[in-house]
């Protein structure tokens, strides 16, 4: 199956390392991935903070640049939900109908790295080895706008090496949210911080989830407190291996 890399621009500028292990996940498996250069955002830092009309470009980028391959994946539950539940609204907003089917059938391919593997793939135990106590933050968007589930679990259970512990109160936000971080500092904070403490009660010493920019913020916590606990993306934890992990 040749598969589109749909790298978010969160990997490409700063965890190009994310969209690198979900290509050797994938290859390793037996797939094609193909990176197509010209994608760009996908529009949804605009449409969260009100700037549909100059969102609608990227729209419409995005329909091109995606619309040929048979399937889409991106390591990140917030970008694909962005393609699933705004692209098409934003372009019938604009009065382009042709333009939201296109979009709607570009979204209907579109996965997010656990359904792909899960659901498409049929695929819960990718041959990986993570010697690590690692600890699962479900990440707002993956699990109320995708409704990815225990999918996430399932293939982190089958990691060979792995000690995998429950999370406390996994289901609340990390306080990211993107601008919400921003506008909301001390809020965002105090949720952080309750996030942090969480996450440290577990004894992990990873801590993994879907989204980078969700890990972005919690490895900050994590990292100002001195805590010696990493985050990582569970598409680098599918990724390793024996002899990754040996080398």
């Amino acid at each position: 199956m040749k598969i589109a890399l749909m790298i978010t621009c969160l990997a490409d500028a700063l965890f190009p390392q994310v969209g690198k292990a979900t290509v050797t996940l994938l290859e390793r498996l037996g797939h094609e991935v193909e990176f197509p250069a010209a994608q760009t955002c996908c529009g949804q830092m605009h449409v969260n903070t009100g700037y549909q009309d100059e969102a609608l470009p990227l729209v419409r980028h995005h329909v091109e640049v995606f619309e040929p391959y048979e399937v889409v994946v991106a390591p990140s539950g917030s970008c694909v939900g962005s393609v699933r539940h705004q692209h098409a609204m934003v372009a019938r907003r604009a009065g382009d109908e042709a333009l939201a089917a296109r979009a709607e059938a570009v979204a209907a391919k579109t996965y997010e790295l656990s359904e792909l593997l899960v659901d498409v793939l049929g695929i819960e135990d990718v041959g990986a080895y993570y010697p690590h106590r690692v600890t699962y933050h479900p990440t707002c968007h993956s699990l109320r706008m995708l409704r990815v589930g225990d999918k996430p679990l399932r293939l982190l259970r089958a990691v060979a090496g792995i000690d995998l512990v429950e999370l406390p109160d996994a289901d609340q936000c990390c306080g990211f949210g993107g601008t919400f971080s921003i506008k909301n500092a001390d809020t965002s904070a105090a949720m952080m911080a309750d996030k942090v403490r969480n996450v440290l009660s577990t004894g992990a010493d990873r801590c993994t989830a879907g989204d980078s920019s969700c890990l972005m913020n919690i490895g900050g916590g994590l990292s100002r407190d001195d805590t010696g606990v990493r985050t990582v993306h569970l598409a680098e934890i599918l990724a390793s291996t024996r002899e990754s992990v040996a080398a």
